[in-house]
């Protein structure tokens, strides 16, 4: 038990203002390629024609299954303390985007 505490690499997060206040996004799109996931978190505003990419992140598909492992794991803890969360997607206008978005198409 000790040999891995000793292995265990401590990483040291700085987070500036700036980034601290972050960005709100009501809508992701997701494309992937063989090596990445982009996820493109967008402000949607009711009665604007246009929605603005607001944060664009890339990750490699482990990175993808990782965050997807966190996130069920964060929902759960989250839900177990505040109760379920509702699925409001049948109260939500339905959004028709063109399939690429004006991003990747799912290529590299």
């Amino acid at each position: 038990m000790e040999e891995n505490k000793e292995n265990e690499q401590q990483i040291n997060v700085e987070l500036s203002e700036e980034m601290a206040e972050g960005v709100y996004s009501n809508l992701a799109m997701i494309a992937h390629s063989n090596s990445e996931f982009i996820l493109d978190f967008i402000r949607l505003m009711p009665g604007v024609p246009r929605a603005k990419v607001k944060a664009r992140i890339i990750v490699t598909p482990e990175h993808a299954k990782r965050l997807v492992a966190a996130l069920k794991d964060n929902i759960k803890k989250y839900e177990d303390q505040y109760g379920p969360i509702p699925n409001s997607q049948d109260n939500e206008p339905s959004f028709n985007f063109p399939i690429s978005f004006g991003g990747p198409g799912g290529e590299a």
